[in-house]
């Protein structure tokens, strides 16, 4: 059997590629280019640590909130603190860390309507 990949994770990965192309075309876009990025990644993280543990371990495992709040407060202290204190390319942001948390948990809490659409994959 192929391992499969979520339509969802593509469309993340698909849209933060795009947004990393315009801005290196100098294309900013504000909210978009400073905080979707922020807001898909707990959500796209999640997706792919499940896929990992499910498809390729071959454990049985589901995200559930005490994983998402973990990833939140793990990706906020990595590139809102320690990521800026490191390089002058990074700036530690409030907006960003909000982003980690609403993406985190809308995720968390629209996974299981949007378990419908979880029939789609992309089959490696």
């Amino acid at each position: 059997m192929k391992n499969k990949i979520s339509y969802w994770f593509l469309l993340g990965l698909v849209v933060w590629v795009l947004i990393i192309f315009l801005r290196r075309k100098g294309i900013f876009i504000p909210v978009i280019s400073n905080h979707f990025t922020d807001f898909i990644t707990v959500p796209m993280y999640t997706c792919l640590i499940e896929y990992l543990m499910n498809d390729i371990l071959k454990y049985q495992w589901k995200p559930d909130l005490k994983f998402i709040l973990s990833s939140f407060i793990y990706l906020s202290l990595l590139f809102e603190v320690v990521c800026p204190i490191l390089s002058e390319k990074f700036t530690g942001d409030i907006w960003d860390v909000i982003a980690y948390l609403t993406g985190g948990l809308g995720y968390y809490f629209l996974k299981p309507k949007l378990s419908a659409f979880q029939g789609f994959h992309f089959k490696l």
